[in-house]
């Protein structure tokens, strides 16, 4: 350390001001890299061995050291609230503590910058882990109540107006589609930001020869060093892209969360959470509030204006480093931690989640909801749709001015609206019939939404294969070497 007592110091003579000292620490945010770092230092330790930088017995008293930090940090916490600035000076002071100069050599051809930028990606690839069995969690709770009522008839919405009946399994799996693609996207991210940065010092690269493919390969990163040492310090487009994502995911589940919400209130009386997740008001007995998922929707606000933070940060930085990026990891990190939490609580919610489907079965057979098909019984009688649209809106006037159902109107309005049909409308026009005519792709037959309850059901094994190694053995792994799901490796393992 220097005068100034910072690893930074050199040539500085004094010490900072103590507000400003504690203005610019970043320990209270970058802590959580603490393990990532020592995984760093581990890697350029034995970098610089390769490279002579370090005998064979220096590096395994700096290996000796690391294990015991990392073992003593698991049993105790890493400290928040250190003078250390940062967590690279935390890790170099405990190091220090326990192999003297050998912790300030290690520094030797490396930068903060390049350091820090390593240390994210190894966080960010167990975060993004963190994030695909979130979304895992979400729609397993929903390809669970699919195949619990994929033939149970609900209103379906437009406008929050009834517009056509659909199944309670047919709206699950609305939601669960977006969030499929969230974790594509997740996974498009992963392997985009999954390169080296590490060796490309402050930003012209290293001085110390050391061999930069192997140290991507020890350190997991499948796509190799990083090819550009400006770029590999400065550019932050791989955070934006994770942040992105998990704002889309939010917006999915806030949009969830309000469906439900709105399902679970008296006007509706669609479902009821339960217990776990539900709580009541102090002043009110009768109350049972939403707030499990009133709380996601109100979050998903947060994480879409750390989104928009982030970007505006790294929008006017010229190349190549700049301290602005140290505020990148307070305003990504919180955001991913909020994402992974409102996943597990929203499937929760789901899962707690009970619909009325006696209520909802009689609610999908109101409102005119089957309008549309007596539209589409007029064209199979030969009326042009246009014409047989204009028909149906006046039965519909009609319907209401007597206060009956489409198919419940008496016989001679249906003789004087409707000549061109000698159906049995009840039978047409029922909510069964109504469903059972959508088995299109993507349609809300019942039999329809069994068979993407079954395909889903697929889809959540195949998620789950590179997750589960519990034992500890290879049985996690999928198999298949075109796996591009980043828990597993080029040989189909799961990574340790």
């Amino acid at each position: 350390m220097s005068q100034s007592g910072q690893m930074w110091g050199g040539r500085f003579q004094g010490r900072l001001d103590p507000m400003f000292a504690e203005f610019q620490k970043s320990l209270p945010q970058d802590h959580l890299l603490a393990f990532a770092d020592l995984e760093t230092n581990l890697a350029w330790s034995e970098a610089l061995a390769q490279a002579g930088v370090f005998t064979d017995e220096e590096l395994e008293q700096v290996r000796d050291a690391i294990d015991d930090l990392a073992e003593h940090w698991a049993e105790h916490g890493v400290p928040t609230d250190d003078p250390a600035e940062d967590v690279h000076s935390l890790v170099e002071r405990e190091l220090g503590a326990r192999c003297g100069d050998l912790a300030k050599r290690i520094h030797t051809g490396r930068s903060r910058n390049d350091q820090v930028a390593t240390d994210l990606r190894l966080y960010l690839r167990e975060r993004i882990l963190g994030l695909l069995e979130g979304i895992q969690d979400v729609c397993a709770a929903l390809v669970g109540k699919a195949q619990a009522h994929f033939d149970a008839p609900m209103p379906g919405y437009t406008h929050l107006q009834r517009a056509q009946p659909i199944t309670i399994g047919h709206h699950a799996l609305a939601h669960a589609e977006p969030l499929a693609r969230d974790r594509e996207r997740l996974l498009d991210a992963y392997h985009r930001m999954n390169q080296c940065p590490l060796g490309s010092g402050a930003l012209a690269g290293t001085a110390v020869p050391v061999d930069r493919e192997a140290l991507a390969e020890q350190l997991d990163f499948a796509g190799g060093p990083c090819r550009n040492s400006l770029d590999a310090t400065a550019s932050r487009d791989h955070l934006c892209e994770i942040l992105f994502a998990c704002a889309m995911t939010m917006t999915h589940l806030s949009r969830l969360a309000e469906d439900y919400i709105f399902f679970a209130s008296q006007e509706a009386g669609f479902l009821r959470f339960g217990d776990a997740v539900s709580t009541g008001s102090s002043l009110m007995p009768q109350k049972r509030n939403p707030d499990a998922m009133e709380l996601v929707r109100g979050k998903a606000g947060r994480v879409q204006g750390a989104l928009m933070a982030l970007l505006s940060t790294v929008k006017g930085l010229p190349m190549a480093y700049n301290r602005d990026l140290q505020t990148d990891k307070e305003t990504l990190l919180p955001a991913m931690l909020e994402t992974e939490a409102c996943l597990h609580v929203a499937a929760m919610a789901v899962q707690n989640a009970e619909f009325d489907t006696v209520r909802c079965a009689a609610e999908a057979g109101k409102g005119y909801q089957n309008a549309t098909d007596l539209a589409d019984l007029l064209v199979g009688a030969g009326v042009p749709f246009r014409d047989a649209h204009g028909i149906v809106g006046r039965a519909v006037n009609r319907a209401v001015e007597l206060g009956v159902e489409l198919q419940n109107l008496p016989a001679a309005e249906q003789s004087a609206l409707l000549p061109q049909l000698q159906c049995d409308l009840h039978r047409e026009l029922s909510v069964r019939a109504v469903l059972d005519r959508r088995a299109a792709t993507g349609g809300t037959a019942p039999a329809r939404v069994k068979a993407e309850v079954e395909r889903w059901q697929h889809v959540l094994t195949d998620w789950a294969t590179g997750f589960e190694d519990d034992d500890g053995d290879d049985d996690g792994a999928c198999g298949d070497e075109a796996c591009d799901d980043p828990a597993c490796d080029d040989d189909g393992h799961r990574h340790s």
